[in-house]
């Protein structure tokens, strides 16, 4: 058996076997007992409810990785690759049609394999947990958007991709990598404005106290925004969310219209200075440095693998081409994508710290925002309790628990810095 297909094999092996081990050690690390800083929160059943949601989500999640990486076995020892490649192959002689053609299968046999657990989860998982309000015409119409927004936006993007790789010799990565560069900082702009329109509706948050304490506050921080919105994230769930959208002077917040019904003003104002944080310390320049510099060394390793023989006779392939090598080359690129996610986490972690101490010293409410954690988890069904080995892997936010003892130690450490300063 050829060396590159052992190795490929090995990884999706590895890789199934650290999200099972993740998955299992998750499961044990639930208890029936509510943590001592939520039993003001959760009822005993209502906890034992949050339990079950995060097993049946983990059920799931095992059962359909179980699935996609059995498929993509057999699919690569069966030929699958070829099989595409010569079906593409006898539509057309253009190599980047070709190369669109054979990509585009396999997005859509993805689509195909996640499918019916996406609708199970939907219809069946959120129903019985209470969150689903998404309708089967909601749902099948945001299949079709994200078909079209595929299709005119990552259509071209990798037509280029695959074009400067075909053409530009030595440097095409380096083209490559500029064009993704320049994509990705149009989809930052054009998202809010065109993209994020097409699955939901954005109104003005009325006037009145909320909006004048968030006005107020932003004044007080010197942060302008073009507007307070809120989304009908209702249209498709009962959980709750906030999020800042746009760049300098068009930046808005966005309030999921769920939000704004379960939380109090205080706490609303408390979960939106954690997020201006982020912007505050520059963590949003520095996760995109950080992502333009992996995609950066990512196309720079993909250069050195193009075309070659052994890895495209491992996988079954009668023909050498630019297309199959960018798929293939995700395979051998995974472990490294892995080691660079979890340190991403890891900062992404260390974020959320800095910008809940950024909301707390801001407000002046350490409470406000212990509460609006608190809430926030109990209407979404948080876990309180994930074991350290999923947090590690997959967790770019800190455990809750972990962010209140933080705050809380903050809020006592401030209190004898100032009884020690009137001393």
């Amino acid at each position: 058996m050829n060396t590159w297909l052992i190795f490929v094999l090995l990884i999706l092996l590895v890789s199934f076997l650290l999200d099972l081990t993740a998955s299992i050690l998750n499961i044990r690390a639930l208890s029936a007992n509510i943590p001592q800083e939520f039993t003001d929160v959760y009822t005993p059943s209502a906890y034992q409810k949050s339990q079950n949601y995060t097993r049946t989500l983990t059920y799931l999640s095992v059962i359909q990785s179980s699935s996609s990486t059995l498929l993509t076995v057999l699919f690569i020892l069966g030929g699958g690759f070829n099989v595409l490649d010569v079906w593409a192959r006898s539509l057309t002689d253009t190599e980047a049609i070709i190369g669109l053609l054979f990509i585009g299968s396999l997005l859509f046999l993805s689509f195909l394999v996640d499918l019916p657990f996406t609708i199970y989860r939907t219809f069946r998982v959120e129903e019985r947990f209470g969150f689903n309000r998404t309708t089967v015409q909601t749902f099948i119409f945001d299949i079709l958007k994200g078909l079209a927004l595929v299709l005119l936006l990552g259509g071209p993007l990798l037509a280029s991709i695959l074009w400067f790789f075909t053409h530009a010799g030595p440097h095409g990565w380096l083209f490559c990598w500029l064009g993704v560069i320049l994509f990705s900082l149009g989809i930052q702009f054009l998202a809010p404005v065109l993209i994020m329109p097409m699955f939901n509706k954005f109104s003005r948050l009325e006037e009145g106290p909320l909006y004048a304490t968030i006005m107020h506050y932003a004044l007080q921080e010197r942060f302008t925004v073009q507007g307070i919105f809120t989304m009908d994230g209702s249209k498709r769930s009962s959980k709750v969310n906030a999020f800042f959208t746009g760049f300098g002077k068009y930046k808005k917040i966005v309030f999921f219209d769920t939000l704004v019904e379960k939380l109090h003003d205080h706490e609303i104002l408390a979960i939106l200075a954690h997020e201006m944080g982020h912007f505050k310390l520059q963590h949003i320049p520095k996760n995109m440095a950080a992502s333009i510099l992996q995609i950066g060394v990512m196309f720079f390793f993909l250069s050195f693998f193009l075309n070659n023989q052994e890895i495209s006779r491992a996988l079954g392939m009668e023909t050498l081409s630019v297309h199959a090598s960018l798929v293939f080359f995700g395979f051998l690129y995974s472990p490294i994508n892995l080691m660079v996610s979890i340190l991403f986490h890891f900062i992404s972690r260390r974020h959320e710290y800095a910008a809940d101490a950024y909301a707390a010293e801001t407000t002046r409410s350490v409470p406000s925002l212990i509460s609006g954690l608190k809430k926030l988890c109990e209407t979404n069904l948080t876990n309180l309790t994930p074991h350290p080995f999923m947090v590690f892997l997959h967790y770019s936010h800190p455990p809750v628990l972990e962010r209140i003892e933080r705050l809380k130690l903050s809020q006592a450490t401030h209190v004898i810095s100032k009884c020690e300063d009137k001393s």
